[in-house]
């Protein structure tokens, strides 16, 4: 009767490839669909803002922008300046970036002063800001705070879409109405030097330019020096009307050694003399010709802590502006708030150029504080005459002369709101006017203009601002509707291949309890943790403290098999236990105690998260310890790394000659690591020489050669029969001469695929020592030794857990360990300095692949490590059979370490792509939710990699198997 329905249920290894393959291509199609769906690039108006500008809405502009194209820039610029009726201030501009300079460092915070030792290492810049020859802003960037798409909000008042992130590593011409453009039309010169992110966003726009690369951040000297050795010539040449200064080694300082490093304060020294050398010129400048130099201080963003951004805290959205001229610009005080989408259209009206047509920001009036009232009146009104336009493209219809606006009663019903808030303005802004009387700037009257015009653009600014565009359903539908479809599939696929073990009995599931069918504790508890995992998405709170969630539930299942460990040592069976299998059961105690130590060791290494990333954790008080006790705790990690692979290696009892010969491989690699760990100073690698560059690049070379080797070679080597051993077993009973032999048969199988995953997993280790930042090499560690206690676990007491179980729980362990690194949800984490470890030139490419590895390390070891769990256990299963097919040994292998990975990884990916569209108004889609999606499709690359490598590897070593029994 078994025999029969192990039949009917029968997958064969064809069938289960071909469906788990079209799952996962079904599942990439639906992926693609969302993604392009959910994010798609925001639409925007096209062609440039002109004279229109300074008319009301509803002008006819067609004659107008025929007038333009055939005056001359200087007509044109003659032009613009009589129509706005706001005489420039200003008529040269330089722009200096600070990259990554947080405003705070400068304006303090929450009225506070800044921090003593930055208001020293800026003493000039403080100076100016004491006198009224500066004015500065905390000027709110929007996320993600990359370089590439704030550059883009500076320049144009526009947010781009969510996925600019992506283009911040591979950054295209800008098209879109921007400020640089403007300029160019009216016939200035601009001159560009440092980051190179501006040439390729502008090609063809500078005279002259001197480009850097932006990404090699260990430079945080030269970077700065190409920049700034120019700065004598250009400040005394009158070609440029813009100057655009991009300083990158702040941010470099912030992403080696984060906010309190102690380049930083030199640093800030450095932009300080910087700013007083521009001051002093422009000063004598104005003093001699007259001609007004006007210089802008910006960051594109803040830094955290750690000295990384990408995310949407307060750190990493407080970015600078700062107004600096040679006479004095306000007598207020000089921290104000503003948003960093307000410097586009705020230049625009200082120097007389039309406001960029998706300009969504409101100009800082305070900077126009000498103008007469009527010309500040006057720069409300131009403001929001941009922004009239821009809201006529959402509406269908927007007429403001059709709402009566009598009442504020439906107020608040889309163009109705805008409309009514506007006309309020422009009524008393017309009735005060129309008045003969002197005008003052101090009345009653004209404040209440100016909060009528605030008020207007107040809510049209933020509405524009957070507008989500229409997201298509079909292939929002499409796209669900695909993933639910491999989701699906790989949950059957898993029911079929378990029903199917169950019923051929396999010995080792059963040999403990014959209850095959029977759910127990653990089985329960991994399935749970899926049900708890997917209803926390829906919090925000949640998936920005999603580490708990892990390290309490990991740890909770170790807990469930220690407690069954005792007990049955415990309990009236033990005293049927040999004294060999109490051994045994006293081992796995001691793995699953090694296990927990270490998760608690993780989960108090790093405290991540959003909410509670402030507390004291293990790695804050390391990095307040200083470099010696970071080198020190490097280097123990190294050697701890390296001997315990090794133990491991030798704990195989394989040929003498073969140990040897795989440790000797990996010496030179450790060396290498070695020699950088006692070279690296303030606790990263921060040598850019060619000798330590190419010595790193020899390590990848290595650890690649060393991985593709034993893959390639091993299988050959291990799958040689021993004639004494074949001699030997011709002498035992039949029983144990059918299991011999099957063991002769597949035991080189076996060994070769250990091996190959000890290999992977050594070099995966190596790595990491090498990229992760130092505070993450215990942890890497750590890693690694709960995984291996894991396996021992499982090979020693565990054997009575059945496959899936054992592979859900080292992935689980691997997605844990992705948060005891320190990773978070937010995009602020991703160590971006690692990327560039061995570079001697920038490739967009391998940096994605080494910020890759970096950020996936824990869940990747874990799918490698699934490898050394395949050999010990799967083959087993095959010692009841006297000929097993190729595929029967294929599937077998590889039915539950390929399946459970993808189809728990399915589940989180189905979940969280419903909840993300559910969540699709919510306040924090686009600071907490979608930075999570990039997290999750980030995994599931990872999952697809590690089941490729898995699958490849056995079916290799499958196929030398067939090939030399053949």
């Amino acid at each position: 009767m078994p025999a029969r329905m192990g039949s009917d249920y029968s997958l064969t290894c064809k069938r289960l490839t071909l469906f788990t393959v079209s799952a996962v291509v079904i599942q990439m199609i639906g992926l693609y669909l969302f993604i392009v769906g959910f994010f798609p690039v925001k639409p925007s108006l096209s062609g440039m803002s002109g004279l229109e500008s300074f008319y009301p809405p509803g002008v006819d502009s067609i004659h107008l922008d025929n007038n333009i194209s055939t005056l001359p820039p200087e007509k044109l610029k003659s032009l613009y300046q009589e129509l706005s009726g706001v005489p420039p201030l200003y008529d040269r501009l330089i722009l200096m970036v600070i990259d990554g300079l947080p405003a705070e460092f400068l304006l303090g915070k929450d009225g506070e002063p800044p921090p003593k030792v930055f208001m020293e290492a800026m003493p000039y810049t403080q100076s100016l800001l004491a006198s009224g020859l500066a004015i500065g802003f905390h000027a709110k960037a929007a996320p993600p705070t990359v370089t590439m798409p704030r550059l883009k909000a500076m320049v144009s008042g526009a947010i781009g879409g969510f996925l600019d992130v992506a283009s911040n590593f591979n950054t295209q011409a800008f098209l879109e109405d921007n400020l640089i453009a403007q300029f160019r039309r009216i016939g200035w010169k601009m001159t560009m030097l440092g980051d190179e992110t501006w040439l390729k966003l502008f090609p063809n726009m500078f005279n002259r330019h001197d480009g850097v690369s932006s990404f090699f951040v260990k430079d945080t000297i030269e970077v700065d020096y190409n920049v700034s050795r120019h700065l004598t010539n250009e400040l005394c040449c009158t070609d440029w009307d813009l100057l655009i200064l991009h300083y990158l080694g702040l941010d470099h300082v912030g992403h080696i050694g984060g906010r309190n490093s102690v380049l930083m304060c030199p640093k800030l020294t450095e932009m300080d003399k910087v700013i007083e050398r521009i001051h002093s010129s422009i000063t004598l400048t104005q003093e001699m010709n007259q001609r007004g130099t006007l210089l802008v201080v910006v960051s594109d963003h803040g830094m955290t802590d750690g000295g990384n951004h990408g995310g949407s805290s307060y750190e990493e959205t407080d970015s600078l502006a700062l107004f600096i001229s040679a006479e004095k610009i306000t007598d207020a005080e000089n921290s104000k708030e503003a948003y960093q989408v307000d410097i586009a259209s705020t230049l625009a009206l200082l120097f007389g150029v039309p406001i960029p047509k998706n300009n969504v920001g409101t100009v800082m009036t305070d900077v126009f504080s000498s103008l007469k009232a009527e010309q500040q009146l006057r720069i409300l009104e131009l403001n929001s005459w941009q922004l009239l336009r821009l809201l006529q493209t959402h509406f269908a219809e927007f007429e403001c002369e059709r709402f009566l606006c009598e009442s504020a009663n439906g107020k608040n019903d889309g163009a109705e709101r805008f409309c009514c808030s506007y006309l309020a303005a422009n009524k008393l802004h017309e009735s005060w006017k129309s008045k003969n009387s002197v005008r003052s700037i101090n009345g009653d009257d004209y404040g209440s203009i100016v909060m009528a015009y605030h008020d207007f653009l107040g809510i049209a600014g933020k509405w524009l601002s957070s507008r989500s565009t229409d997201k298509p359903f079909v292939l929002l539908a499409l796209g669900i509707a695909a993933m639910l479809l491999s989701c699906l599939v790989f949950m059957s696929l898993l029911f079929l291949l378990g029903r199917e073990n169950n019923f051929k009995g396999s010995e080792y599931v059963s040999c403990i309890d014959d209850k095959t069918h029977t759910w127990h504790l653990e089985e329960k508890f991994i399935v749970a943790v899926m049900f708890i995992l997917v209803l926390s998405m829906a919090s925000s709170s949640m998936v920005e403290e999603e580490q708990y969630i892990w390290h309490f539930m990991t740890s909770s299942f170790y807990l469930i098999l220690l407690r069954k460990a005792i007990q049955s040592i415990t309990n009236g069976s033990a005293l049927t236990l040999t004294s060999g299998q109490k051994v045994r059961i006293i081992h796995s105690i001691y793995c699953i105690i090694a296990v927990l130590l270490c998760r608690r060791i993780l989960r108090g290494w790093h405290q991540g998260g959003v909410n509670w990333s402030y507390l004291p954790d293990i790695s804050k008080l390391l990095a307040q310890a200083g470099t010696v006790p970071m080198k020190s705790l490097h280097l123990l990690s190294l050697v701890l790394v390296s001997v315990t692979c090794s133990a491991v290696l030798l704990a195989m009892r394989l040929r003498t000659k073969l140990v040897l010969f795989l440790l000797l491989i990996y010496c030179v690699p450790v060396l290498i690591i070695l020699e950088q760990i006692l070279k690296y100073q303030d606790g990263t690698f921060t040598s850019s020489s060619i000798q330590s560059t190419a010595m790193i690049q020899i390590f990848y070379a290595l650890i690649g050669i060393n991985t593709v080797g034993i893959l390639v070679a091993f299988p050959w080597l291990m799958l040689i029969r021993d004639p004494k051993t074949a001699r030997d077993i011709s002498k035992l009973s039949d029983d144990a001469l059918q299991e011999s032999q099957c063991e002769l048969q597949f035991g080189g199988i076996r060994e070769s695929i250990y091996v190959i995953g000890w290999c992977f997993v050594f070099s995966w280790s190596l790595l990491q020592l090498l990229l992760q930042q130092p505070i993450n090499s215990m942890p890497t560690y750590l890693l690694l030794v709960q995984i291996l206690a894991t396996l021992r676990y499982f090979s020693e007491g565990g054997i009575h857990l059945k496959h899936w179980v054992k592979v859900a729980a080292l992935y689980y362990l691997g997605m844990a360990g992705h948060f005891g690194l320190g990773n978070t949800n937010t995009l602020a984490t991703i160590d971006v300095a690692g990327a560039f470890i061995g570079m001697s030139s920038h490739s967009t490419v391998i940096s994605g692949i080494l910020m890759f590895i970096i950020t996936y390390a824990s869940p990747m070891l874990a799918l490698l490590s699934t490898l050394m769990d395949v050999s010990v256990v799967d083959t087993r299963a095959l010692a009841n059979s006297r000929d097993v097919c190729f595929g029967h040994l294929l599937k077998t292998t590889l039915g539950n370490p390929c399946l459970v990975p993808l189809g728990l990884n399915s589940i989180v990916l189905l979940a969280y792509t419903i909840i993300l569209l559910l969540m699709r108004n919510h306040l924090f889609v686009w600071s907490v939710f979608s930075p999570k999606y990039l997290y999750v499709c980030g995994t599931t690359a990872c999952v697809y990699i590690g089941v490729l490598i898995m699958a490849l590897t056995v079916t290799y070593a499958c196929i030398v198997r067939t090939f030399r029994v053949a």
